[in-house]
């Protein structure tokens, strides 16, 4: 078995407080592109007094996750499982078969490598026990198919996977040693309500389950959760604006040298000069965004809120 480099740096996109600090400026002022949300969230209306006041209860994780399966099309045979963020899920995907060799094509999402090295895990590219496939992927845009489906424990991230649900392996997710990441805040634009979902084979996702503890998602998920995933409408015009902003993007960035290398329509990679400097004087316009430590000509860009392109024009 060939071993690879064990230690990741686990950088990520936000980080807008230490933005301010250096440049300056309130948070309304800023533009944060560095991370791939949808910066026009689904519309959330007030919630029941009783989402604040009681426990989650099991009819209304039902209805989530009856929500869920309608929504993606979840094989019969597969189980779903709801938690606090689909990085809480990785943190504890490891767990679940013994620590040997995982694969992880990169550049891609660093909680995976960080959470299997914090269990014992070690990298690889040979005669791996697990693969993950981010897909698609973070930050490249890469596609996967159900060829690379190849460890005994396979997982694939589909964070991104709303904007285009044609390419999702969902269809492949009962089978022995699968489980598929959903993230609810990426194309629901909601990430501080902190929703993700396992779907996987039941022996795997019932695992899961009891690392999981009782009331995992609060009330307030459960509910604005199953609305969301009930409004195939809004999903299908959210898709249409994404494409047509991203391509926006495309155009603005490659008018001022940049070079299109991948990305999704939530968020586009660019190989630039020198990303840095690309960061830097965003940055000194109020607009952060996203370089990589592996990459001198990396960046990364998410969209800006409809009323903040002239922000973004006017700083390029």
């Amino acid at each position: 078995m060939t071993l690879v480099e064990t230690k990741t740096p686990r950088d990520h996109g936000g980080g807008l407080d230490a933005a301010m600090a250096r440049w300056g400026g309130d948070r309304s002022d800023w533009i944060d592109l560095s991370t791939g949300i949808n910066p026009v969230p689904y519309p959330v209306t007030a919630l029941p007094e009783h989402a604040w006041t009681a426990l989650p209860d099991k009819a209304a994780q039902a209805a989530l996750l009856d929500a869920a399966r309608r929504f993606w099309r979840v094989p019969e045979q597969a189980a779903i499982l709801a938690a606090p963020g689909a990085s809480a899920l990785i943190a504890r995907i490891p767990a679940l078969a013994t620590a040997a060799g995982v694969d992880i094509p990169e550049p891609t999402y660093n909680e995976h490598a960080a959470a299997f090295l914090a269990q014992g895990w070690q990298r690889t590219q040979e005669e791996a026990t697990a693969r993950v496939l981010v897909h698609p992927n973070n930050p490249t845009g890469q596609i996967w198919t159900a060829n690379d489906l190849t460890a005994p424990l396979t997982i694939v991230d589909e964070s991104f996977c709303d904007i285009a649900p044609d390419q999702s392996l969902i269809a492949h997710s009962a089978d022995p040693g699968r489980i598929v990441l959903k993230s609810f805040g990426k194309f629901w634009g909601l990430a501080g309500m902190r929703l993700g979902f396992a779907i996987g084979n039941p022996a795997l996702i019932e695992r899961l389950n009891d690392l999981s503890g009782p009331w995992a998602v609060s009330c307030p998920a459960l509910h604005i959760g199953a609305l969301a995933l009930q409004d195939p409408q809004w999903a299908d015009e959210t898709r249409n604006r994404l494409q047509q902003d991203s391509e926006r993007l495309d155009r603005l960035m490659l008018s001022k040298g940049a070079d299109l290398a991948g990305g999704t329509p939530l968020f586009r990679l660019y190989k630039v000069s020198d990303a840095k400097v690309w960061q830097e004087r965003l940055a000194s316009k109020h607009i952060w965004s996203r370089i990589f430590p592996y990459s001198e000509t990396f960046l990364r860009l998410g969209l800006p809120a409809p009323d903040r392109w002239d922000q973004l024009e006017a700083a390029l």
